[in-house]
């Protein structure tokens, strides 16, 4: 069996062209490849077509990509929490291909499992299968790409839209522990888009937390098989952010804010 590993983020990511197609894993900030997509933008590959759940936030994960003008293109579910991302399309600077999230799921798991194409009813009677979905505007504001319509069929009284699969060129994960042959295992939701992004790609680099000898990983709990990984790399320091904090008053806080609503209600 082959060794996978390769000595850094860096080098597992230098032969990434300008151009190139990435799938990436990842939920908000949750279980996204940090490492190498800090590697990817530290040597300037641009013109990048992403498919991504998101599109990372405005200083992080694919974001620092975005900012910088390397995204060319994004297939994407829900794009929300980047201010960056909506000044960029809104300014015709980004085509941006918005996807239902299970579709594209699906789309991904699809093209890992050689599915060229597959019918569902998610966006049935919508812009999603009519066309004229925005993907893209020009600088006046104007709709300079919108999307085409697709293939609509009737199964058993119900329509259904032909949605085409995903194989991008390259996928980079984020996995919690893997094996010099790439068997990966995710850890909880960090699990995500990553397995389907490491289906679906042609070549797929994971950057893993721990790297254990082969053998170690019990094989009935590996998520996705060394056959779909290319290389691995060890990220063990990758910093871990919270895009959304919530936090629980403390008995004090509790106690005030209950006396001023008390107070305000008199």
């Amino acid at each position: 069996m082959i060794d996978k590993v390769v000595a850094s983020a860096a080098e597992a990511v230098k032969d990434i062209p300008d151009g190139a197609s990435l799938a990436v894993g990842g939920f908000g900030l949750c279980g996204i490849p940090v490492s190498l997509i800090d590697a990817l933008h530290s040597q300037g590959t641009t013109d990048l077509e992403t498919v991504s759940n998101n599109c990372g936030v405005d200083d992080w994960g694919l974001g620092i990509l975005l900012k910088d003008g390397r995204i060319r293109r994004t297939i994407s579910s829900y794009v929300g929490e980047n201010k960056e991302f909506a000044r960029q399309y809104l300014a015709g600077e980004l085509e941006v291909v918005l996807t239902p999230q299970g579709t594209l799921a699906e789309k991904l798991r699809a093209g890992g499992a050689g599915i060229p194409a597959f019918y569902t009813k998610a966006g049935v009677g919508t812009q999603v299968s009519e066309g004229g979905l925005p993907q893209k505007y020009d600088a006046e504001g104007n709709v300079a790409i919108a999307s085409a319509p697709k293939e609509v069929r009737t199964f058993q009284d119900a329509d259904y839209v032909l949605e085409e699969s995903l194989t991008p060129d390259f996928g980079l994960v984020h996995a919690w522990k893997g094996d010099r042959h790439g068997n990966l295992v995710f850890h909880a939701t960090a699990m995500n888009f990553n397995p389907l992004c490491a289906m679906a790609a042609k070549t797929t680099i994971a950057e893993v937390e721990e790297l254990v000898e082969t053998g170690e990983l019990d094989p009935e709990h590996i998520h996705t098989p060394g056959i779909f990984v290319q290389r691995v790399v060890v990220a063990p320091t990758t910093e871990k952010r919270i895009e959304k904090r919530t936090v629980a008053l403390s008995t004090s806080q509790a106690t005030g804010q209950a006396t001023r609503q008390a107070g305000a209600a008199q």
